[in-house]
């Protein structure tokens, strides 16, 4: 089934949102997305971006409960992806953190800007193919993260929500170029890339405000 269900209550979360009858408890939840559940056994199996095993399960739980956990988000960015390198447990976990992005009350950068990292890195000749078994829930996953980043990017004021929303953007639209540079590219990065090849810094100002009132 699609959405996540709890066996031993009757919350149900069905498109991200959650019924009233109950209070979800993440200790007691099993959670259903399409063949892969939190407690399937495959996990454990699953290579992260150190080309190891890696169960990302106790830290998809952690964000469960707590989606602002910077320590889960950290472990995350380092596990899922390391240098360049992505694996099957990298994409495994994006379909889960989509559905839990789509519960959120707000979200962040991190949601967009690892994903956009692991899509990217999936078409280096290096990494792991995408298994067959995930393809049809990791695809539908990024559809559901890319109407996200179009409805965040309409109020987002934070510089690097609005380029790793775009970036997903960029890449949910089959633009895999200018996705992997949005996601790619730091501050620094940017502006020097616009002094040489513009002179951005002696030809433009860069004081004058957004364009649009939000």
């Amino acid at each position: 089934m699609s959405g996540w269900r709890d066996r031993k209550n009757p919350c149900i979360i069905v498109a991200g949102k959650q019924s009233p009858a109950a209070e979800c408890s993440v200790s007691r939840t099993t959670y259903y997305w399409g063949m892969l559940t939190l407690d399937d056994a495959r996990w454990s199996s699953l290579h992260g971006g150190y080309r190891v095993p890696y169960d990302a399960t106790p830290v998809l739980r952690r964000l469960a409960g707590d989606w602002t956990d910077r320590a889960a988000w950290a472990e995350l960015w380092n596990e899922l992806h390391h240098q360049g390198d992505v694996g099957e447990a990298s994409y495994a976990a994006l379909p889960v953190l989509v559905e839990l992005a789509r519960g959120a009350r707000v979200r962040d950068w991190n949601v967009y800007a690892l994903a956009a990292t692991i899509e990217t890195e999936r078409h280096a000749r290096r990494n792991p193919p995408l298994p067959t078994w995930l393809a049809t829930d990791y695809r539908q996953a990024w559809a559901k993260l890319a109407e996200l980043a179009l409805q965040d990017l309409r109020e987002a004021g934070d510089r690097d929500l609005i380029r790793s929303a775009l970036a997903v953007v960029a890449l949910a639209r089959g633009d895999l170029k200018l996705g992997a540079l949005l996601a790619g590219l730091d501050d620094s990065e940017i502006d020097e890339y616009l002094d040489d090849s513009i002179g951005w810094s002696d030809e433009y100002c860069s004081d004058l405000g957004p364009v649009a009132e939000s």
